[in-house]
């Protein structure tokens, strides 16, 4: 295990109603103007909307509002909310809604105290200060409501890039699983992809003896295997969508991760199919991650065989472990495709004629060298291997 530091500060208010204390957390955390930023039509039509604004209004907090947030949140919108909470004095951001809204929201909150380009941050700069976040939970997915992490596109060149600091954790986060109820199933599905993602981009490193960040990311596999179809099932499972809304936070706000490498290669390949197409970021990851997993496999090929067996219920071939491997990535991508996800091109919506499109923006593009590094380093061959494994 490697040398750590971890720091993990939001305040988490869990269960049904608690999206009615909103002014509470706000004004505990020293908001004074807030903004309240969002994505569509749902947050305002399920009343979600009207309850947050009316414990502000009970908190004595005054604020102003800015939605339009899309899946895969974009750069021009991010500039806006920077300029509005600049002319307003806003002092706190409050994201209702996603992941996407979240990162969204992340993203003004550090450029508002920024004097330079927010984009910046998605070019590799840390994130040192911002303005406080807090969040209500609509979609279990991401994790952002439990992590230092931002994802957004820049709309000039449709590069999809990440930026991370402590300084844009939530300062507290809602999480009501029954506003998750409403969701289709496949949102839910994707959201549920994501984080299943976000434990195998973890779960894949080169660092050795790791025996209890492994068992935390075996157990909220199993979670997961357990309780997604529950919920495709019943929507309506309160105590599914609990389950799952607390693994996504767990799965995302790297407890899992401390003292070992991390691989995210499965993450940047997505990154620009969801920037290209503006597919779900979780059926993207759907696609992506077997054709990842089967082509990199080799390098350590008894990890994979790890997890078939704890995870997948696969038995052991001694002899050849990478039999037991490839069983383990098949079975995760039948349970992804069980639960409604595509396992293909075609079935996402992408083209197999882009390829060379997507691979030299992953490789090349924003001030990238020619490959992308975690658990394998992938050259531009490798990933044009594995964009055509996915057709």
């Amino acid at each position: 295990m490697e040398n750590f530091t971890f720091y993990s500060p939001t305040f988490f208010a869990f269960g049904k109603g608690t999206e009615n204390q909103a002014g509470e957390y706000v004004k505990r955390f020293g908001g004074s103007k807030v903004l309240i930023h969002f994505g569509g039509k749902s947050a305002k039509s399920s009343g979600l909307l009207d309850r947050v604004e009316s414990s502000l209004k009970k908190s004595g907090i005054p604020f102003v509002s800015l939605g339009g947030v899309k899946p895969n949140p974009r750069s021009g919108l991010v500039y806006e909310g920077i300029d509005l909470c600049k002319k307003e004095k806003v002092d706190f951001i409050l994201a209702v809604g996603g992941g996407s809204v979240i990162d969204s929201a992340k993203a003004i909150a550090a450029g508002v105290v920024y004097d330079g380009d927010f984009w910046d941050f998605y070019m590799g700069k840390p994130i040192e200060n911002a303005l406080p976040v807090g969040t209500v939970l609509t979609i279990a997915a991401a994790g952002s409501e439990g992590s230092p992490d931002s994802v957004i596109t820049k709309e000039e060149g449709m590069f999809k890039r990440g930026a991370s600091g402590n300084a844009i954790r939530p300062k507290f986060s809602i999480l009501n699983p029954a506003l998750t109820q409403t969701l289709p199933p496949y949102q839910s599905a994707a959201g549920i992809t994501d984080i299943m993602a976000h434990l195998y981009e973890r779960y894949l490193t080169n660092t050795k003896e790791v025996e209890v960040t492994d068992r935390l990311i075996e157990a909220l596999l199993l979670t997961m295997k357990h309780e997604g179809p529950r919920v495709i099932a019943d929507p309506n499972n309160y105590e599914a969508r609990a389950n799952i809304m607390w693994a996504g936070m767990m799965a995302h706000n790297n407890s899992c991760g401390v003292g070992r490498s991390q691989d995210w290669n499965s993450h940047n390949i997505e990154h620009e199919l969801s920037a290209l197409y503006d597919c779900a970021h979780g059926a993207g990851l759907a696609v992506t991650m077997p054709a990842v997993f089967k082509y990199v496999m080799k390098h350590d090929v008894n990890r994979f065989a790890k997890v078939a067996v704890r995870v997948w219920g696969c038995q052991m071939d001694f002899d050849h472990p990478e039999v037991t491997a490839l069983e383990g990535i098949n079975a995760f991508q039948s349970f992804l495709v069980s639960i409604g996800m595509p396992k293909n091109f075609a079935e996402l919506g992408a083209k197999e004629e882009d390829i060379p499109k997507l691979v030299d923006v992953l490789c090349n593009g924003d001030g990238r060298s020619g490959s992308i590094a975690g658990f394998v380093e992938l050259s531009k061959e490798d990933c044009t291997k594995i964009y055509k494994m996915m057709v």
